[in-house]
Order: structure tokens, then C-alpha cells, then sequence
């Protein structure tokens, strides 16, 4: 069973580095990743309804308009119980702090690993979750 990730970041080659990184997992149908290049536009998809389910939001904090700090507010307003893992170029304790406290589920520096990303996307997985019980 697939499940999505919606990557959000207004730098078109983050998009396009997700894809590389992902592209075995894709292939495989384990994961449909979606794409958008600010908050107004995640949150129109999120509204439009994201198939198969979706089970993580990742986004960028520094975007013009809605900063990702300001989407992750809005998408727990919407659905306290998705995901928000933030990711940003710049880790400063302050940034950390809001994040924690608007509830992000982890907070993740760039450059991005993803191995380590992936450990903590597989977490999220339905899949892993039957696999438990």
C-alpha cells in the first residue's frame, strides 16, 4: 500500500532532490510524493484532499508569503494529528523552539539526511504500524 509525502519548499531543485532521493521507494509504490512550492499552495492540496493517504508533511521555514512555521500552525489547526517535520537551512534555537512548541514532529537541518529521514518516514508508515501489532 502506498502512502503520501508532501514536500514543501519554494526552491524548484528541493523538489527535484526529493524525487532522486525517493526514487527507488516510488518505483516500488511505497511512497507518492507531491509537490509544493509554498504554504498557500500546500494548503490548497491539503484542501483538494491528498491520495493515497497522506502521512507527512515536510517544509522548508524560510518561504516568501506564509512562512513554514505559519503552515505548520495551519495544518495542525486543520489536523492536529498529521506530521510536520520542518527542515531548514538555518537550525537557530529560536526557530526550534517555535517549531517544538506549534507542534512539529521533528525538526531536520539541511542538507537533508536522508538516511535518517527515512528511518523516521518508515516510523510514520501504516505499514510498520500493522507490522507491530
Amino acid at each position: 500500500m502506498s502512502v503520501s509525502i508532501m514536500v514543501v519548499d519554494d526552491e524548484p531543485d528541493v523538489a527535484e532532490l526529493f524525487r532522486q532521493r525517493f526514487r527507488r521507494e516510488v518505483r516500488q509504490g511505497q511512497y507518492v510524493m507531491h509537490f509544493a512550492s509554498s504554504a498557500e499552495e500546500a494548503l490548497g492540496k491539503l484542501d483538494d484532499g491528498v491520495r493515497p493517504e497522506l502521512i507527512v508533511v515536510l517544509s522548508d521555514i524560510n518561504m516568501p508569503g506564509m512562512d513554514g512555521l505559519g503552515l505548520l500552525q495551519e495544518v495542525k489547526r486543520r489536523n492536529a494529528e498529521l506530521p510536520v517535520i520542518m527542515v531548514t537551512a538555518y537550525g537557530d534555537d529560536e526557530r526550534r523552539r517555535k517549531a517544538s512548541e506549534y507542534g512539529a514532529a521533528e525538526f531536520v537541518t539541511k542538507p537533508v539526511d536522508f538516511i535518517v529521514l527515512k528511518q523516521q518516514l518508515q516510523q510514520l508508515s501504516p505499514q510498520s504500524h500493522k507490522a507491530e501489532r
